[in-house]
């Protein structure tokens, strides 16, 4: 077999072991939910839905920060670890979209959206958008304490003060942080010093995105193997710029995507009113009449087509599209140099590479 071939069968094997621990703890839990009452089944279906779905990206960090400290291929521990990743972003997404007020999720409607939609179809009382929204923050609630059990599941690697449960705790409050972040930003910067707006978006995408999407599950998965200090600094210089170059790409495709691919409506983040590094340097680099657009019409309620096409013509034009794609470089080739200098067998190296190569080029 060749390096290549055992790559994709263990990380195949891998997903499909996350997969299989997702279902069979949902499984169990939905026993005991459905044991509380047959009205919970909506809830539970939701979320398993969703983390059906996806690109395993985390749990795959988490996987081969495993491998590359030591672990043994197709572990336990970090089938549960990558499990509890998904739970964790399953939530993340779930209440991202009720804060964004978001109505699509992978090309489909939204968690809450999806309420709102039960809500219609029975013809019940009161507001479906309210019941839809309470419900969904219900839901992602509900996933991140299933996130919590399944990690817990671990074990002694996992216990209160290991390096592992240490790494976990500070990415969820990180996460948080950064989400409170960007929404003080969509309603505290247009009246905030337009100087420090990159350096505020930059702070979000670190905090709200890139730490946990790259640099924690990384260290995640060397701290359950006993990887040591000098190992994981060097997990987080190649993860972290990771991290900042995968939430660049995002942005990027959050304007200017296809929804075919992206599964969102073309210029989903100008609609919720996103302050993002490149909307942050076409608001610096536009003249101040296109600033001024950007500002009034940014996140409005009667943003139309008209008005996202205009906007995107502004960030083009006042070339913060070709900076951001600079920094989305700069970024990719920090990582590429610090997975490079990583003392790290080949299989693991090779599996990292193919991950930043995705993660760095994508286009949904």
């Amino acid at each position: 077999m060749t390096g290549a071939e055992q790559l994709r069968n263990e990380q195949a094997d891998f997903v499909a072991s996350v997969a299989g621990e997702l279902t069979g703890f949902l499984t169990s839990r939905q026993g005991i939910m459905s044991g509380i009452s047959p009205d919970i089944d909506p809830i539970m279906g939701s979320i398993s839905n969703l983390v059906t779905g996806g690109k395993r990206l985390r749990a795959l960090m988490c996987y081969w920060g495993w491998r590359g400290a030591g672990g043994n291929a197709g572990a336990a521990e970090v089938v549960a670890a990558g499990a509890a990743l998904e739970l964790f972003q399953a939530a993340a997404l779930i209440h991202d979209d009720i804060i964004d007020r978001s109505d699509t999720r992978r090309g489909g409607p939204s968690v809450h959206r999806r309420f709102s939609q039960l809500h219609e179809a029975q013809g019940w009382a009161l507001d479906s958008g309210r019941f839809g929204q309470a419900a969904a923050i219900l839901a992602g609630d509900l996933c991140l304490s299933f996130s919590e059990e399944a990690f817990t599941d671990i074990g002694e690697r996992a216990a209160s003060g290991s390096r592992a449960r240490l790494i976990f705790n500070l990415m969820r409050a990180e996460v948080m942080a950064g989400q409170y972040l960007d929404i003080l930003e969509e309603v505290a910067g247009p009246v905030r010093d337009r100087a420090g707006a990159v350096s505020r978006a930059q702070s979000i995408i670190r905090f709200k995105s890139a730490k946990y999407s790259t640099e924690h599950p990384l260290a995640l998965g060397g701290a359950l193997a006993g990887a040591t200090n000098d190992l994981l600094r060097g997990y987080s210089a190649f993860a972290l710029p990771l991290g900042e170059a995968f939430q660049l790409r995002d942005d990027v495709l959050g304007v200017f995507g296809d929804p075919l691919t992206t599964g969102k409506p073309a210029g989903d983040d100008l609609r919720e009113g996103k302050r993002t590094v490149l909307v942050a340097l076409a608001l610096d680099q536009a003249s101040p009449a296109e600033s001024a657009f950007i500002d009034s019409r940014l996140g409005s309620p009667e943003l139309d087509d008209g008005d996202v096409q205009e906007i995107r013509r502004i960030i083009e034009d006042s070339g913060a599209l070709q900076a951001t794609e600079v920094l989305i470089g700069e970024y990719g080739n920090a990582a590429y140099g610090a997975l490079e200098a990583l003392q790290l067998d080949e299989l693991p190296k090779t599996a990292l590479r193919r991950l930043a190569e995705a993660t760095v080029s994508r286009a949904s």
